[in-house]
């Protein structure tokens, strides 16, 4: 019997948010891909922040593993982390309630590491009723086997796997508008 597809709402402007997950000084040397990573989350949070979506970036366990990457807390100035203990941010009540004042209900996730802390929050959002969206090019694991099995764990239950460019040409949906100038120079590979 075969399982019929969704097809998953656009992606608007107005309803995005992008979480970037545990990108953390500590890991850069352990990630497989991570400068491609780094690259793509960085791009993903310029996007959004001129076009005045929501940015939330979370810590784990700051105080053993180091704090967020100097480029990433560059990017996102005024720069404040969520540091979490659990695995899935949505473990956290205080992501969650950051999440909650968001009103956002489309969830754009990238960071690391793909089998872990991105599967179980990914889990999560779905179980709340949100629209979970995986930047495959800005997600990784210490494999690529692990970073490949975790991509396509979070394909069965039901997020949607896209490229960091395809993402942010969906929420602009055409060219010639003043936000497509605006982030221009974001959109390049």
């Amino acid at each position: 019997m075969e399982t019929e597809r969704r097809l998953p709402e656009r992606l608007t402007v107005d309803r995005t948010v992008l979480v970037v997950i545990d990108l953390q000084e500590k890991f850069r040397d352990l990630i497989h891909g991570m400068d491609r990573v780094m690259e793509r989350s960085q791009r993903l949070i310029g996007f959004s922040r001129q076009l005045k979506i929501p940015v939330l970036v979370t810590e784990q366990y700051p105080r053993g593993l180091g704090v967020t990457a100097g480029e990433i807390r560059e990017a996102c100035r005024p720069f404040k982390a969520i540091e979490k203990m659990t695995f899935s941010c949505a473990g956290d009540e205080a992501f969650n309630q950051a999440l909650r004042a968001t009103g956002r209900d489309q969830v754009i996730l990238c960071g690391i590491e793909t089998h872990v802390c991105v599967y179980q929050t990914a889990c999560d959002l779905l179980r709340q009723g949100r629209q979970v969206i995986i930047a495959a090019d800005a997600v990784s694991s210490c494999s690529a086997a692990d970073r490949e099995l975790g991509l396509q764990r979070m394909r069965d239950v039901g997020a949607d796997i896209m490229g960091s460019q395809m993402i942010m040409f969906e929420i602009l949906r055409e060219a010639g508008t003043p936000d497509f100038k605006l982030v221009s120079a974001f959109l390049k590979n």
